[in-house]
């Protein structure tokens, strides 16, 4: 297969201009051409165009010049709105951890607000105890401060996506579903997902500050070195 593709590790940076082809020997302009060139194909699909059209759009659409130089425009709860409004969207859906109940609640009636309408659901939809998941007691959050022998809800991103492709919602936007769960709602839905708010407990939900930080004294154990386990 030749060199492995390490585009995070380029130096020369040159698939942002006309001259792509002078890139690095593991460059996959370069060693993924047919790749490429048959992911390019999906773009004929007219759907697949349009969206990926909307997108482009929606990106220009968040840069304005300014005298002091190029500048960003919108937060992106509101560029979720705009690419559902120029997708001709109506019904919107929300998948939503329990723990950011308040902020799904923002969300929607920011939505509402722009004339969407919303089906919101909950990660502990239906009610499900972890046991149905083979979760043994001792692996549950509420032991920790509890102990055994108390109920604690599974979450159930299947369920959410089963739920919203049931109501028939015609584009997602994810709010703060944990690591893996996540995962599996975009298995599952049907229509396109987006995420608004990513998890992360530490960081207050901006999980790019870990990037940041694992150069300092404090958070550079992010940067630890470990063998998987064989």
């Amino acid at each position: 297969m030749g060199e492995k593709v390490e585009c995070a590790k380029c130096t020369k940076i040159v698939c942002t201009s006309e001259h792509s082809l002078e890139g690095t020997a593991n460059c996959p302009t370069k060693t993924k051409a047919e790749v490429i060139k048959q992911a390019l194909r999906e773009y004929e699909v007219p759907e697949v165009r349009e969206f990926a059209r909307q997108a482009s759009l929606q990106e220009a659409e968040c840069y304005m010049n300014m005298p002091e130089g190029l500048t960003t425009r919108y937060p992106r709860v509101e560029e979720v709105a705009q690419f559902a409004r120029k997708m001709g969207y109506k019904k919107l859906g929300v998948a939503f951890c329990s723990g950011l109940r308040g902020e799904a609640e923002t969300l929607v009636t920011i939505l509402e607000n722009r004339g969407f309408e919303v089906v919101s659901v909950c990660c502990k939809a239906g009610g499900i105890p972890k046991e149905a998941i083979g979760i043994k007691d001792e692996e549950k959050i509420v032991y920790k401060f509890r102990g055994e022998g108390h109920w604690e809800t599974m979450c159930s991103p299947i369920s959410q996506a089963r739920i919203l492709n049931d109501e028939g919602t015609e584009f997602n936007i994810l709010v703060g579903l944990c690591v893996g769960h996540d995962s599996l709602f975009f298995k599952y839905a049907q229509a396109p997902v987006t995420v608004l708010v990513a998890k992360d407990r530490v960081f207050g939900h901006n999980p790019v500050a870990g990037l940041y930080l694992s150069p300092s004294i404090y958070y550079g154990k992010l940067r630890r070195k470990e063998a998987l386990n064989s």
